[in-house]
């Protein structure tokens, strides 16, 4: 078979071609059905294939998230109810609204109880936050030092929760005892009235 052979090729009398012929002319059909499926369909496929396989990492990376919380499930629960009880206690030390007169009359005994002597007790207006409101407290006392510690101690010890800021001591004018001026601030829960 030479050259001039494949230019009398009739391509109306394909059964009448040499068999090398026809099986090169079925491989160009084959490579070229293949491209084409390839083209249009597989290459589409491949895509969402590899799609689907990102997304199924990601699943299963949650999944493993998942399960590692699922397997805490129960101590983060006793974590949560432990929560619970101690917001719980902590609320209680804040005082409602009734009860903060008589918190004020609990810091001032206490200052008398160490054997200071009040030159100021103002109260001040009260601040909201997010669930409670601050009252703070200017206090100046006269005493010295370690009547100032039974003072300060005493309030700490308080069923409420009382805090001090600014603490500031001076000596004092009168016989060498000092002055202590301070900020006490007490919280009250912000209830649902």
């Amino acid at each position: 078979m030479n050259l001039s052979d494949l230019n009398n090729l009739n391509a109306e009398n394909i059964g009448s071609w040499p068999l090398p012929v026809k099986i090169f002319g079925a491989l160009l059909v084959f490579a070229i059905i293949g491209f084409l499926g390839w083209q249009y369909d597989i290459k589409d496929l491949k895509a969402d294939l590899e799609k689907r396989q990102a997304q199924e990492s990601k699943l299963f990376s949650s999944l493993e998230k998942k399960q590692r919380k699922a397997a805490n499930l129960p101590a983060l629960k006793q974590q949560l109810e432990d929560i619970k009880e101690t917001f719980g206690d902590l609320l209680k030390r804040l005082p409602n609204k009734t009860e903060v007169a008589e918190l004020l009359v609990d810091i001032s005994q206490q200052g008398l109880g160490a054997g200071l002597e009040f030159e100021l007790f103002k109260p001040g207006s009260e601040k909201p936050a997010d669930f409670y409101v601050e009252l703070p407290i200017q206090i100046r006392v006269v005493g010295d030092y370690h009547e100032f510690g039974n003072f300060i101690s005493g309030v700490s010890d308080l069923p409420r929760i009382v805090t001090s800021h600014n603490i500031k001591i001076k000596p004092g004018e009168k016989g060498g005892r000092m002055t202590l001026e301070t900020t006490a601030k007490t919280y009250r829960y912000i209830d649902d009235e």
